[in-house]
């Protein structure tokens, strides 16, 4: 049953102060020790992940990596099918180092969209994928449902794509994705599915659902494009894998919002990639040479 107008307000009023008192904690205390952020007790624990299991015929997932990740290690059911809400809630938070109050919103909101109740119905990955709620077209990592209706299936081009957009480097070197590449590759595949989607939307709430999203890949995975590789190609936690978030309340939605998903949102810019599009297929077609111009001239 889909809660009322006020359950929805006094939700997100819970929700917002919660958040914001975990906020305002990560600033005093100190961080978790690097190899000591998953919980001991919870799988991953100081990098040990449960065997990864690639899914079977049968199992649901869907367009989530993060989640599909948790059912092929087993920390959710492998099968996908009959995860409450609350469960949802607590593995996400010793798994990724999403905040407390993150970890409850987001399944609160899920099984909203779903008419669920929270504390009381199951649900199955792949309803997760319902178009327009959570799910949106101009994913970075998935074609557009129109294209593709089975959402679980990782888009290799674009995630390849997404990848080597990288243009940061960390203390040893290795390739960091950063705000400006996510807003840049996000410029390039709304304006694309733009145009080819014949029924192609994306309302404001789904443009800060994929800058959501996009942005997870700088915080909990820290960017780093080896560990995306295997995260969104192979939906596989690295061994040793930690989340990269250290605070002790975890990834607040506050933070989230101010450092990394606002700044990526702001940065998308359709008419920049559009006109940059266009000049590099003029100079292509053009000569680029006066030996060239004049035997294109004979």
């Amino acid at each position: 049953m889909a809660p009322s107008a006020f359950a929805k307000i006094a939700l997100a009023v819970k929700v917002g102060v919660w958040d914001l008192g975990c906020t305002l904690a990560n600033q005093v205390l100190p961080l978790r020790k690097v190899g000591s952020v998953t919980p001991e007790g919870h799988p991953g624990a100081g990098g040990k992940w449960p065997e990864f299991v690639p899914p079977k015929e049968g199992d649901s997932r869907c367009s989530c990596p993060a989640l599909n990740a948790m059912a092929n290690h087993g920390i959710l059911p492998h099968d996908g099918k009959n995860i409450t809400f609350e469960e949802m809630n607590h593995k996400i938070r010793a798994t990724y180092n999403f905040g407390p109050s993150f970890c409850f919103f987001v399944p609160n909101y899920a099984a909203s969209m779903l008419n669920k109740t929270y504390g009381k119905d199951t649900f199955d990955l792949a309803e997760l994928d319902l178009h327009n709620g959570i799910e949106h077209d101009a994913s970075l990592i998935r074609e557009d449902v129109y294209f593709e209706p089975d959402q679980s299936k990782p888009h290799v081009q674009f995630i390849k794509e997404l990848l080597a957009e990288a243009t940061g480097k960390d203390e040893n070197g290795k390739a960091l994705l950063t705000i400006q590449d996510l807003s840049r590759y996000s410029s390039k595949r709304r304006a694309d599915a733009r145009a080819k989607n014949p029924e192609f939307t994306l309302e404001k709430i789904h443009k800060s659902f994929g800058s959501s999203n996009a942005s997870t890949l700088l915080t909990i995975f820290g960017g780093r494009v080896e560990d995306l590789e295997t995260i969104l190609l192979e939906e596989r936690l690295p061994e040793g894998w930690e989340s990269r978030v250290r605070e002790v309340y975890g990834l607040t939605i506050i933070t989230f919002n101010l450092k990394t998903v606002n700044p990526v949102e702001k940065g998308i810019d359709e008419e920049k990639y559009l006109a940059e599009k266009k000049k590099a297929e003029e100079d292509a077609a053009a000569p680029t040479t006066e030996g060239e111009a004049s035997s294109l001239a004979k």
